[in-house]
Order: C-alpha cells, then structure tokens, then sequence
C-alpha cells in the first residue's frame, strides 16, 4: 500500500521551491569551490579540505558581509529577525 505522500505527484508550486534550493545550493557550491578549493589548492590531503571547508563555512556563515541583507553576516541578519519576531 502507498502512502499518500509517496503517490502524489508534484505539483507546479513544489517544483519552483525545488528549483529554487537548487539555485541557492549551486550558486553557494560555486562561490565555494571558486574562493576556496581553486584559490588555495592544490590539497595535499582531504583532511586539508575538510578543514579549509569548515573555516569558510564559518567565515561565510559569521563574518561574510552580505549585500542582499544589509551588509552583515547571515548569522547576525537570522539573529536579529528572531530577536524581532520574538519580541513582537
């Protein structure tokens, strides 16, 4: 028997949500591989990369000045909207 989940078909609306995370992913693996796995390589191990990748996940995540949310880290501008939301 199929679960209703598994038998519905998408529809237009979670087809453009879909697409949407793929853009936001292709545009951020990009960014990554273009800053950081070109612009520091070569590797001499994946353990090297492992680490690279964790510090510009934290820099871009805490320090990254982002022009679409007023010039500030994404974790500064996600703190702030719950800190409002929160006090609203």
């Amino acid at each position: 028997m199929n679960s209703p989940s598994s038998s519905r078909f998408a529809t237009p609306n979670d087809l453009t949500i879909y697409r949407s995370i793929n853009a936001l992913a292709e545009s951020f693996n990009g960014l990554y591989k273009t800053e950081l796995i070109y612009h520091e390589g070569p590797w001499k191990s994946a353990d090297d990369v492992e680490w690279a990748t964790l510090a510009y996940v934290d820099w871009s995540n805490n320090r990254r000045l982002h022009g679409e949310i007023d010039m500030m880290p994404p974790a500064e501008f996600e703190e702030r909207h719950y800190r409002q939301t929160t006090a609203a």
